[in-house]
């Protein structure tokens, strides 16, 4: 069965916060090395309730789901900017983080907005790239992490409207 994209619900926050949480820990080793400090400020505001919370506040909040499991989820604001993508560790290299991409930037299109912004960590970077996003002159320390923000984005084609 194909990977699907579609809007989360609020039953699939358990699912979706292993996923985020699995994501960072098994994934994203190269940004926060063996700094348990550091991962531990990443990690926590991703919890089940945040995650619950994150879904019923956004109408762009999107999971990726083959066989009933989810393998990634994805967020962006009203305005374009991605929150988050974070795809299984046993889902990696599969696509499901293209797709999920694939999809906001629809979303975005649909919603006449013309640029998506992200912040990217070390290990997402080349990913984003290979999409289209470039760097921006935006500096700053990440709430979260306290890390130096890899600030991306990209310029949207218009909706097509034979789609």
């Amino acid at each position: 069965m194909p990977v699907t994209v579609r809007a989360a619900t609020t039953d699939d926050a358990a699912a979706t916060c292993d996923v985020i949480r699995r994501s960072i820990v098994e994934l994203c080793r190269a940004d926060y090395g063996s700094d348990e400090a550091f991962l531990a400020r990443w990690l926590a505001n991703k919890t089940v309730e945040n995650v619950q919370r994150w879904i019923s506040q956004s109408r762009h909040f999107l999971v990726a789901e083959e066989d009933g499991a989810i393998l990634g989820a994805a967020s962006m604001t009203e305005a374009g900017k991605v929150l988050l993508n974070y795809v299984s560790p046993d889902a990696r290299f599969r696509g499901v983080s293209k797709a999920l991409m694939q999809a906001l930037e629809d979303r975005a299109r649909t919603a006449g907005i013309t640029e998506c912004s992200l912040d990217s960590t070390q290990t997402a970077l080349r990913f984003y790239q290979s999409l289209g996003y470039q760097p921006t002159d935006q500096s700053y320390i990440h709430p979260v992490t306290a890390a130096p923000a890899l600030a991306l984005a990209k310029r949207l084609r218009p909706a097509d409207p034979s789609r």
